[in-house]
């Protein structure tokens, strides 16, 4: 299996007046192609400035971050947006779905910001959603559905530019216990299928069973259990 993903000594800190927070602290780590990692911890062990760092949303104070095997640091700003476009798909915690779009077009839209061909697209997102058991919901808006049929159509939007690396940050935190696994053995699917890596931030603990790896962050450290 292929990197997909590498954090090499990556730290971050905060200016305070006349002091310093380091939030994250010398990370590394790696993860492969078809790799579920978990990432938990407890609130303010640096999960969030992790996966923004990672998601390469903010800048490590040191460090370096490769994606695809691209280190993101030489990348030119003008050019990270079209990397995150094209590399990176994200899951939320809240689906973030726009409310004036149908199922579909949610999918769509992501191929025509990164300029994908409109026939390739359009077989791309019907053949997504018909994995993640949405078919009979294209059409449908975002109100009319559950919050599990919306963590799906997360899924498959971040699925939708074939990214190499997916950031799913507490996808299952507003859904009950089945949904939530359900929304997670999808995702896990997905990414050993597709040969992509994905990090997930949780809490709930009853899903790691169905990760391939779990991560604890604590102080600004990592380690593996």
């Amino acid at each position: 299996m292929s990197i997909k993903l590498e954090l090499e000594n990556i730290s971050k800190v905060y200016k305070d007046g006349d002091s310093s927070i380091k939030v994250l602290d010398e990370v590394s780590l790696q993860v492969k192609s078809g790799e579920l990692v978990a990432l938990v911890g407890p609130s303010g062990s640096g999960k969030s400035t992790f996966l923004s760092i990672a998601g390469a949303l903010l800048s490590p104070s040191s460090g370096r971050l490769f994606i695809d095997n691209i280190e993101i640091s030489k990348l030119p700003p003008s050019k990270l947006t079209e990397f995150r476009l094209s590399k990176i798909g994200f899951i939320f915690q809240m689906s973030n779905l726009l409310p004036y779009l149908t199922v579909k077009d949610q999918l769509l839209l992501i191929s025509e910001l990164t300029g994908g061909q409109t026939t390739v697209a359009n077989q791309k997102a019907d053949e997504l959603l018909e994995r993640l058991g949405l078919t009979n919901r294209k059409m449908n808006y975002p109100e009319n559905l559950s919050g599990g049929e919306k963590q799906r159509v997360a899924i498959a939007r971040a699925f939708m530019n074939d990214p190499e690396v997916i950031f799913a940050d507490e996808p299952t935190a507003s859904l009950d216990a089945e949904r939530g696994r359900t929304v997670v053995e999808m995702l896990a699917n997905e990414v050993k299928k597709r040969n992509k890596a994905a990090i997930m931030v949780t809490h709930d603990k009853r899903m790691l069973d169905l990760c391939n790896r779990v991560i604890f962050i604590e102080n600004g450290r990592l380690t593996e259990k």
